[in-house]
Formats: structure tokens, C-alpha cells, sequence
């Protein structure tokens, strides 16, 4: 099964879109790194009391956790940008099996299909 053309493009405007939300988000708590696709969480100082020190550091912590779960999903979409643009999109990455549309549908970064997901 070979992805039409106009599914392409559904799911690459998608992914495109998705990509500027990530970005997007990253940006409200972290600052671009010289690596592409890769963030540094910043240090906000509420102020000095002991209080405000715990506060900044919780608040530091939360923020590296999400930092690390958005770069994941810039890296799945971004990933998957690239294979449509090499034409392997919808190409499951471990057997090589065609992935439905409602695969990509649900999960439109998806690298595998459902049966190697489920192994």
C-alpha cells in the first residue's frame, strides 16, 4: 500500500504545524541550544527567601522533565518530516511493513507498525 499524495501532505501539514507548537511550548521555559532540536531549561529567580529558593528549584525540576518529553515528540515529528520528504513515510522502520493511514492518523510521527510496537 502506497500513501497517496494528498494523505502525504494532510499529515505533513499536521506535523509542520505540530513541530511550531513544540517549539513553541519549549520556548516559554527553555533557550534553543546550538544543536538543533535540542533546549537548555532556564533558571527562573522568583526571589531570595527560602520559599522562593524551593519554589525555583521545583519549578526547575518540572521543567527539565517536560523539556525532555517535548524534545522526544520534536524528534518523533521532526524524524518523520524528514522520512516524508525521503519518501519512506508510512514505512515501518523495524519489518518495513506498510503502516495503515489510522496508524498515522492517531500517530502521525508513528516509526512502527502496530504488530512491532506491540513486541
Amino acid at each position: 500500500m502506497t500513501l497517496s499524495k494528498e494523505f502525504r501532505d494532510e499529515m505533513k501539514a499536521s506535523m509542520i504545524a505540530e513541530k511550531a507548537r513544540l517549539e513553541s511550548e519549549l520556548g516559554r521555559f527553555a533557550d534553543k541550544t546550538a544543536v538543533p532540536g535540542e533546549y537548555e531549561t532556564r533558571f527562573e529567580e522568583i526571589g531570595t527567601d527560602r520559599d522562593d529558593n524551593a519554589t525555583e528549584v521545583e519549578q526547575y525540576a518540572d521543567n527539565i522533565a517536560l523539556e525532555e518529553n517535548l524534545e522526544g515528540q520534536l524528534g518523533d515529528v521532526t524524524e518523520a518530516l524528514v522520512r516524508i520528504e525521503n519518501d519512506t513515510y508510512g514505512v515501518c522502520i523495524t519489518c518495513g511493513a506498510d503502516m495503515e493511514e489510522g496508524r498515522l492518523r492517531a500517530f502521525p510521527a508513528a516509526k512502527e507498525c502496530m504488530s512491532c510496537l506491540k513486541k
